[in-house]
C-alpha cells in the first residue's frame, strides 16, 4: 500500500448535534445513505453511521434504521459502513451490540473505557429555539451522564465483536483509554488489527490540541506497539487537528457528527463538503485519499460480501 494513502471517514449524523442545531443535518434513514454516498463520491472510504427518529431527530436504537441506510449505501457503492454502538445517550450494553449482532458489519465503534460525557453546554449556549422538547432535555441530561464501558464490558465486546469478525474502531476518548488498549491486548481477549480513534474535545475526555495529538501518539506508540489510527475533534479544531494527523501518518475523521462547520462562520451543507475540504488540504501535502479497497487492506476488514444486509 502507498505510503501516502490516508483513510478519510465521514461522520454522517451521529448522536451530539441536535436537530434545530443546522438545517443540514441528516435525519431518515434515506437521507443519511444519500449523505453516505455523496461523501463517498467526495472521498470518504468509510462512513460512520447512527441513525436518528425520521419525525423528530432524536437518537435512534431501531436496527432497521441501520439496515436500510447499509442496503440504501450497498445498492450504490462499495463504502465500509462503520456502525455505532454509542447508540445514545443511556443505551443497554444489549441494545449497543445489536448494530454488530444483527449486522456484522465490517466495523464498528468500540468505545475503550468509562468517561463523564458531557453535552450540556451546548444546551446552554445554544442561541435558537429548540423545536423539539427532547432536544434541551436530552442535551441538559449529560451533566449527570457516565458513559460506562466497564472492563467486563469491553471482554464481552471483545468477543462479539471476534465472533462476527467485525474490526472494532476503539474509541479513545482520553489518554487513560490507550492504557486499557495495552492492558487487553497484552491479556490476548482484544486481538489484531487494532485500529484507534481518538476522540478529541468532547467534555470529559481529553482537549482538543496539538499538544494533547502528539501525546496520545507518543503513549499509543510506546504502550500499543502496532495499531493504525485516526482523529477527529469537536467544532473549530476539526480541520487543523485532522491535518496534523495526516502528516503524522494517520487518518481523519469529519462530518457533521463532530462539526456543523465548513469554516470559521460558516456552516457545512453537507458531509461532502468536510470531505471535499480535508481532501484537497491532503492533496496540498501529495497524501492521497484512500478509496474503500484500499481502506479495508489497511484496516484489515472482512469485505463487503460478508456483512448482513
Amino acid at each position: 500500500m502507498a505510503s501516502n494513502k490516508f483513510i478519510i471517514t465521514a461522520a454522517i449524523t451521529g448522536a451530539v448535534h441536535t436537530t434545530s442545531m443546522s438545517p443540514y443535518l441528516p435525519i431518515t434513514p434515506e437521507q443519511i445513505a444519500d449523505e453516505a454516498v455523496a461523501a463517498h463520491e467526495a472521498g470518504a472510504a468509510v462512513a460512520h453511521i447512527h441513525v436518528r427518529d425520521p419525525q423528530t431527530g432524536a437518537p435512534s436504537r431501531e436496527v432497521a434504521y441501520y439496515k436500510e441506510v447499509a442496503q440504501r449505501v450497498k445498492a450504490k457503492c462499495d463504502m465500509i459502513l462503520c456502525m455505532t454502538t454509542g447508540a445514545g445517550i443511556g443505551a443497554t450494553v444489549e441494545e449497543r451490540l445489536r448494530s454488530v449482532i444483527e449486522l456484522s458489519p465490517e466495523l464498528a465503534t468500540f468505545s475503550y473505557g468509562s468517561m463523564n460525557f458531557g453535552l450540556y453546554p451546548m444546551a446552554e449556549s445554544f442561541k435558537g429555539e429548540f423545536k423539539y422538547e427532547w432536544e434541551d432535555t436530552y442535551l441538559r441530561g449529560t451533566e449527570s451522564y457516565v458513559f460506562e464501558n466497564s472492563f467486563a464490558m469491553l471482554k464481552q465486546f471483545n468477543n462479539i465483536f471476534a465472533e462476527h469478525g467485525t474490526v472494532g474502531e476503539l474509541e479513545i476518548y482520553d489518554t487513560g483509554m490507550i492504557n486499557n488498549v495495552a492492558f487487553m491486548k497484552k491479556r490476548g481477549e482484544l486481538r489484531a488489527p487494532i485500529y484507534m480513534q481518538w476522540v478529541m474535545g468532547i467534555l470529559g475526555g481529553i482537549g482538543a490540541t496539538f499538544e494533547n495529538l502528539q501525546f496520545m501518539y507518543n503513549s499509543a506508540k510506546n504502550l500499543v506497539g502496532q495499531f493504525n489510527w485516526s482523529v477527529c475533534a469537536g467544532g473549530r479544531v476539526q480541520m487543523p487537528l485532522c491535518t496534523l494527523a495526516m502528516n503524522m501518518g494517520g487518518n481523519v475523521r469529519v462530518g457533521l457528527e463532530d462539526s456543523l462547520l465548513l469554516s470559521r462562520g460558516v456552516m457545512a451543507k453537507s458531509n461532502a463538503e468536510q470531505v471535499e475540504k480535508i481532501a484537497r488540504i491532503g492533496r496540498e501535502f501529495d497524501l492521497e485519499p484512500a478509496n474503500s479497497e484500499e481502506a479495508r487492506a489497511i484496516l484489515g476488514l472482512k469485505g463487503l460480501d460478508q456483512v448482513n444486509w
